[in-house]
């Protein structure tokens, strides 16, 4: 985790943001276990931007009949909420590191408001997108676009949520996405926006700033 590196820190709630760039999912996991742990009430929150090489994870509960057949993706089964998802190169992953009794926040609404990021940066873009109560994520035409999840320890957070921006989305095929069979996947480039990895980082932490801002409701 060496490539770690400041970046804005002017947020209204004092957010820290990193960016990562290329991390490997266990190398990114046991550093949200370590800061997590070691943190105390006067921790500044952080959001970590970063993608993963390509990797299935499957949450705490999750089912193993949901990976339908295996290739050589390797499959870890990790510690946030929810079923199996894949994650890649393209896809903008945002983990949040916060505490929760600080910002006054439960999970159900840390969730729509992770939501609420995506379906406003997509808004922006005149694309529209929704969550679903039922399913968390964010979809575009019944196809899901971002997919989340959390550990929630000590009244404080990680994980957090992936966002497919211009990714081969094959792997896909190998897993019920979410525990969901045929659910289908969509990506931003297919939705004919073209701006990079950095920019749309750069929007996702804006609007997941907003939200955070705005409390508990």
């Amino acid at each position: 985790m060496q490539s770690m590196r400041p970046g804005s820190e002017n947020s209204p709630l004092a957010i820290n943001t990193k960016y990562l760039g290329m991390v490997d999912y266990l190398l990114a996991w046991q550093a949200m276990k370590e800061f997590t742990a070691n943190r105390d009430s006067h921790t500044p929150d952080e959001i970590w931007l970063l993608q993963h090489p390509s990797v299935y994870t499957q949450g705490i509960a999750g089912k193993p009949e949901h990976l339908l057949y295996q290739n050589d993706i390797p499959l870890v089964r990790t510690d946030r909420g929810g079923q199996i998802t894949f994650h890649g190169p393209g896809q903008l992953i945002a983990y949040l590191l916060l505490d929760l009794r600080r910002l006054k926040l439960n999970v159900r609404e840390l969730v729509r408001k992770m939501e609420g990021a995506v379906i406003d940066l997509l808004r922006a873009y005149r694309i529209e997108a929704e969550g679903r109560v039922e399913a968390p994520g964010v979809y575009v035409h019944n196809a899901k676009i971002a997919s989340l999840g959390l550990k929630i320890k000590n009244g404080c957070c990680y994980h957090g949520i992936a966002l497919n921006v211009d990714m081969d989305l094959t792997p896909f095929a190998a897993i019920n996405p979410c525990g969901y069979a045929g659910l289908r996947v969509t990506q931003i480039k297919d939705l004919g926006i073209d701006d990079k990895m950095d920019v749309l980082g750069q929007k996702m932490i804006e609007k997941l700033q907003i939200k955070l801002a705005e409390g508990g409701k």
